[in-house]
This record gives structure tokens, sequence and C-alpha cells, in this order.
């Protein structure tokens, strides 16, 4: 019998940013609206998740909310979705508090504006067994755009480095995470909270964070990059 690793665990997509970068390309709707490669780039997401055996996705929704329930409903795939709508921005970290009546117990939680091409069940089991909160990491030619990950001899994560600081090759966190339902609940609540700028570097310490190292990565957040979005999930040529 096969095991589902992602049995009990809640994913859940951070949906509700600006995406300010993006209004000279994208300016009517959403990011996670935006199109690539003809469809939403969402549906990226979510058919990763759906590869993975996920359940029930929770989308964490700000601005522009009826727009995304309005393309998406209740259910994509067989999944089923729910919506979590925040009052005011709240922020990555704030976002996910807000929802935490939502999850039944640990969070797949992943970034709305990047993918990183990762065996999600083979991150969910990683963190279980080491009782940590899991995160994916990217290696980039040039983290100067997003910052570094510093990463111990057993894989445990020991210090986020803010974006600016280095430049060159090296490991970035790429979005994607295994939150226990406990330390969702220890984020602060009603107020803005940045989950890598606040509670990332205090879960260093305690419970202790895993790097999970993942493949391919992009962030759809500029101009630039977006373009670049097209190739990067358009279909091997062989197809």
């Amino acid at each position: 019998m096969m095991i589902n690793f992602l049995d009990g665990v809640t994913a859940a997509i951070l949906a509700g940013g600006l995406g300010t970068r993006l209004r000279s390309v994208v300016a009517d709707r959403p990011k996670v609206l935006a199109p690539v490669a003809g469809r939403p780039y969402l549906t990226h997401l979510l058919d990763q998740l759906f590869t993975a055996g996920a359940g029930d996705v929770v989308l964490l929704t700000g601005y522009g909310a009826d727009q995304v329930r309005a393309a998406f409903g209740d259910g994509y795939r067989g999944m089923t979705l729910r919506y979590s709508v925040e009052p005011e921005p709240l922020g990555t970290g704030g976002a996910v508090r807000h929802a935490l009546d939502l999850f039944a117990g640990d969070v797949l939680l992943m970034n709305g504006d990047s993918y990183c091409a990762i065996d999600l069940a083979g991150l969910v089991a990683t963190a279980r067994h080491t009782g940590q909160v899991g995160v994916a990491l990217a290696h980039v030619d040039d983290v100067s755009r997003y910052g570094t990950v510093g990463i111990g001899p057993t894989g445990r994560v020991t210090a986020f480095a803010e974006k600016g600081g280095a430049s060159g090759a090296g490991w970035i966190n790429a979005g994607v995470y295994l939150i226990p339902r406990g330390c969702v609940a220890d984020i602060p609540a009603g107020r803005a909270v940045s989950l890598e700028r606040e509670v990332l570097p205090r879960w260093v310490a305690d419970p202790g964070i895993r790097g999970v190292p993942g493949g391919r990565f992009i962030d759809i957040g500029t101009p630039e990059s977006f373009a670049e979005a097209e190739a990067f999930f358009a279909p091997p040529a062989d197809q």
C-alpha cells in the first residue's frame, strides 16, 4: 500500500499579493491570475500539489480575492479549494496566521509568485521526521535578489541573510514550507507579520528549520522574470 505523506496536511498558497512590480505587464488582475503558458499562474502550483497527492488547499487571498474565487470556485482537479480572505494586508506570516482555523494539521505552504520543482512529499516526510519546520531550497547563479540561506552539515538551516548582502551562486529560500500547526498558532495574530523577516529567523533556533534542496526555480515577481516564465513552463520539445 502506497503511503501518501500529504495525508493530514493542509496545503496553502499565498495568493493575496498586490504584485506592485508587475503592474506594467499585469494591471487588471492579482498576480496569481497572471497568464503564464496560456493559463493562470496559480494553476501551475495547483498542478504540483495535485501530482503530490494533496486533497485540501486553502488559498490565502487579499487583493483581488473575488477574482481568484470567480476563476477557481470550490475545486480543482478533484482537490477541495477553500478561501481565507485577509481583512487588510497582513504580510506573509499574518496571512497564514489569519487562516489558522482552516488548518486541521500541518501546513504545506507555498508562495504564490514562485515555483520550485521539489518532491513535496519528500519535504513533508523530512520535516516530520526531524520534528522541524521544512523549507525548500533552490540553488541560483546570483543570490543578490533573494538573500542567502546558511546550511549546516546535517541540513539544518543556520541563518537567513537579507537580500543585497551577498552575490554570486548559492542557496536561497524557495518559498515552499512544511509548518507544524503549533508553529502557525505561535505567529502573532491581528497584525501584519513578515514570515521571512520576523518568523523564520526565530524558528531557526526553535523548533529548528530543515533545508530540503529542490530543482528548477523561478520567481515571477518582476517583469523580467515574468517574461522568462513562458519558457520555464513550456513543455519539452519532444512532447
